[in-house]
């Protein structure tokens, strides 16, 4: 099956040639190595590159074995860039490899990888991609190392206008089946729900958890089990480190301190497994450090995490608002709208929320995710929060099922949640 990812293609194609090393970073598993050693070496090949120029190392391939010796990497890739004249592309898969354990916990010992990219940097005619396991090599590893020298290019799992051609189903029940087991690619071609669901709770058990109770030197694995349970369950729902400590404390679960969970959440939004939305004052321009909503990077892997039994629509659909948002490329945070309210004869205090904050450049949208407006009730409890925002940024409420894009009396657009996620303009209406 082949999946057409023009978004990060593009990305690819505009960076080329630029003088940084290229690192492609994403969770484990949502396509990074396709898109480098089949989408992008395509292209380059249709673009009249020769093989002989671009030299692809799969250091996870045991044939490439020898390779992850630093030094006979790099002595592999200079002994192919045999002429200066021409433009040669590296491309190398699973770089933490070539990283040994006692290079990665001691921030002392020196990488020699680095070594081997810095010198590629300084030849003019070499173009560097990287991919790596995001529990192993992560961006803020290569990035700090190269700052102002590397390029990070960020993959998600199929946003569902990329998955719903590929299940080859119609938008509702591809829908459905997105919702239950989410985009990682290989979803699309188990045969069945049962092989989709035991391949992603093989992921979760095999890869995920593995590979950060490994990174991080967690001996006991189950505390971080239980946290990305709790997270996966409360979805949408504000947290912060004090409030899980409550939680496991309330439920019997002892020996987990509030800095060990703090720490936990880092290590998980490191993975790129959870995603974390700050909550921003609007009217009073600040950020609110606590607490936060964490959404899940793929929502097949939150519900694997629950077993398949906590299948909450409204949050998951929230939960793939925000991931589209993020795919968009916007910074998404939560918005906080305080008001003044009387009850009880008194004055007081009230805090409404904003489910999104999206901007991006000067671009700003406050969005709002409702399963259903069945009423006025509804529709003015929806937008309760929005008409008390005074800025003239668009403000737009999507709703699930079927509605033609209006806009009420309020100058608050509503669209169909499938007018927001197959029209990447669709914030424009």
């Amino acid at each position: 099956m082949v999946i057409d990812r023009e978004r990060y293609l593009d990305k690819l194609i505009s960076h080329m040639n630029n003088g940084l090393i290229k690192v492609i970073t994403g969770i484990r598993r949502c396509g990074k190595s396709y898109l480098l050693f089949e989408i992008f070496y395509n292209y380059l090949l249709e673009q009249g590159v020769s093989k002989e120029n671009i030299i692809a190392v799969p250091l996870d391939d045991e044939e490439y074995s020898e390779l992850r010796d630093p030094h006979k990497l790099n002595d592999y890739i200079k002994n192919r860039l045999v002429d200066s004249n021409q433009n040669y592309y590296v491309f190398i898969d699973e770089a933490q490899y070539a990283i040994t354990k006692e290079e990665m916990k001691n921030p002392d010992v020196p990488i020699r990888l680095y070594g081997v990219l810095n010198g590629l940097l300084r030849k003019k005619n070499v173009d560097v991609y990287v991919t790596g396991s995001n529990s192993k090599f992560l961006s803020s590893d290569i990035m700090t190392e190269f700052r102002g020298r590397g390029d990070e290019i960020h993959i998600a799992p199929l946003s569902f206008s990329e998955y719903l051609p590929a299940s080859g189903k119609d938008k509702f029940d591809a829908w459905q089946e997105y919702t239950y087991y989410g985009g990682l690619p290989h979803v699309l071609v188990e045969p069945d729900d049962q092989s989709k669901a035991a391949y992603l709770e093989r992921l979760n058990r095999e890869i995920y958890l593995r590979d950060i109770c490994e990174r991080y030197d967690i001996h006991e694995g189950s505390g971080m089990e239980e946290l990305m349970k709790l997270l996966a369950s409360a979805i949408g729902s504000l947290t912060n480190p004090q409030k899980v400590s409550d939680t496991f404390t309330s439920s019997g679960r002892k020996g987990i301190s509030m800095p060990t969970i703090a720490n936990y959440l880092k290590y998980l939004q490191e993975s790129f497994i959870v995603q974390k939305a700050e909550r921003y004052d609007i009217k009073g321009r600040k950020y609110i450090s606590t607490p936060s909503k964490y959404y899940y990077t793929d929502i097949g892997l939150r519900n694997a995490f629950l077993n398949f039994r906590q299948y909450e629509e409204t949050h998951i659909m929230e939960n793939i608002i925000y991931n589209e948002l993020i795919y968009r490329g916007y910074n998404v945070d939560v918005g906080v709208v305080e008001i003044r309210a009387n009850e009880d004869g008194k004055r007081t205090k009230k805090q409404l929320e904003v489910d999104f904050v999206a901007n991006q450049g000067s671009k700003r949208y406050y969005i709002q995710a409702a399963f259903a407006l069945p009423d006025k009730e509804k529709m003015d409890q929806e937008q309760a929060s929005l008409v008390k925002i005074s800025d003239s940024f668009k403000k737009i409420i999507v709703v699930s099922g079927n509605t033609k894009i209006w806009r009420n009396e309020q100058g608050i657009t509503i669209m169909s949640l499938f007018d927001f996620l197959l029209n990447e303009d669709s914030l424009e209406y």
